[in-house]
């Protein structure tokens, strides 16, 4: 089978491996979909994330959907052929976070395309059967691999917790952004502010539910917030840039006693902000770690129409061109917003 290994920053290397065979609980998916990921981008172009370095070729991609090829002994609740989506990470379930219904928050959590854990890019894997999720009909296969973004959008919200008819904005418009600011409407915001420097991610906000763009190249965008809300704010704020900005945009932008999520991945290791501000306006702040066990939130949603996956996905490419999609997505070219590699 083929396989996309990156051996350093920008060293894509399509490979020939053989082909596994599931073990007790495992099934082997043949895998259709792998959405690639601003941290697919961080380890293409930083070659780490934190102190999370790649030091060994690493077979990224961690948004993925597939077909199950085979069955391995003690799996129930499958078929051969069945589609499923794929949740990548796989908590320990004994620790103290984990029964404590924060398996996000697993120290011994093996997250596929991290270093260390090999992730979808490639034709094939195995994987244990408790983390597949049957797709509903209508579903398919990019839809699948759009849940994972989707459950990081669902967490967030949880976590800003807006109420029917608040305000909300969020920094940053990329998929996961967009995804945010669906799941704001679908809460009940009644005021989506978003701010984002290239144009047409903004349409594409604007159609995923933003009711007022701001682009920071053009404008003070907390100045034009603060103005728009009569200089109240907002009430809760979803960073979703990774800008080295955002967060202390975030602050400026909360209401008195708002709530400041911070999602975006700085390319440099640190955020800040004005602590004066946030202190003064007793801000809540919370960093939003991956999600929960949400899949089946996310498969509800997207199965009743309330969230459009499609519209976030701009590309497709083969696996052999996957060193070809991540400098697209690095460098924004092309209008591009979610890039599904097809294996």
């Amino acid at each position: 089978m083929k396989i996309a290994h990156l051996y350093g920053i920008h060293d894509v290397r399509i490979e020939e491996a053989p082909r596994p065979e599931p073990g007790p609980g495992e099934v082997l998916l043949r895998i259709k979909a792998v959405g690639l990921c601003g941290s697919d981008v961080h380890y293409y172009r930083e070659g780490a994330i934190g102190d999370a370095v790649v030091k060994e070729p690493l077979v990224g991609g961690h948004e993925f959907s597939a077909q199950i090829a085979a069955l391995g002994p003690g799996v129930a609740g499958l078929k051969v052929g069945q589609a499923v989506a794929v949740d990548p990470a796989r908590s320990c379930g004994q620790c103290e976070f984990c029964r404590g219904g924060n398996p996000n928050l697993c120290p011994a959590v093996a997250f596929a395309g991290s270093p260390g854990v090999d992730g979808a890019l490639r034709e094939y894997v195995t994987y244990p059967g408790r983390y597949c999720y049957p797709l509903p009909p209508n579903l398919n296969y990019d839809d699948g691999a759009v849940l994972e973004p989707l459950g990081i959008a669902i967490h967030a919200v949880d976590l800003g917790k807006p109420k029917p008819g608040q305000s909300v904005a969020v920094l940053g418009c990329g998929p996961i952004g967009l995804l945010t600011i669906q799941m704001a409407r679908v809460a009940g915001a009644s005021r989506i502010f978003a701010t984002e420097p290239l144009d047409y991610r903004l349409k594409a906000a604007r159609k995923a539910g933003a009711t007022d763009l701001f682009n920071p190249r053009r404008e003070d965008v907390v100045a034009a917030i603060l103005k728009a809300t009569g200089g109240r704010g907002v009430d809760a704020v979803f960073e979703a840039a990774g800008a080295q900005e955002t967060p202390d945009q975030s602050m400026k932008i909360a209401k008195p006693g708002g709530t400041v999520i911070l999602v975006g991945i700085p390319t440099e290791d640190t955020t800040t902000f004005t602590a004066s501000v946030a202190r003064r306006k007793g801000l809540t702040i919370k960093l939003s770690r991956r999600m929960k066990e949400v899949y089946e939130r996310a498969m509800a949603l997207a199965a009743a129409g309330q969230v459009d996956l499609r519209s976030v996905v701009s590309h497709h490419f083969p696996l052999e061109r996957t060193a070809e999609a991540l400098d697209l997505l690095e460098n924004y070219k092309d209008n591009v917003l979610k890039i599904i590699i097809e294996p």
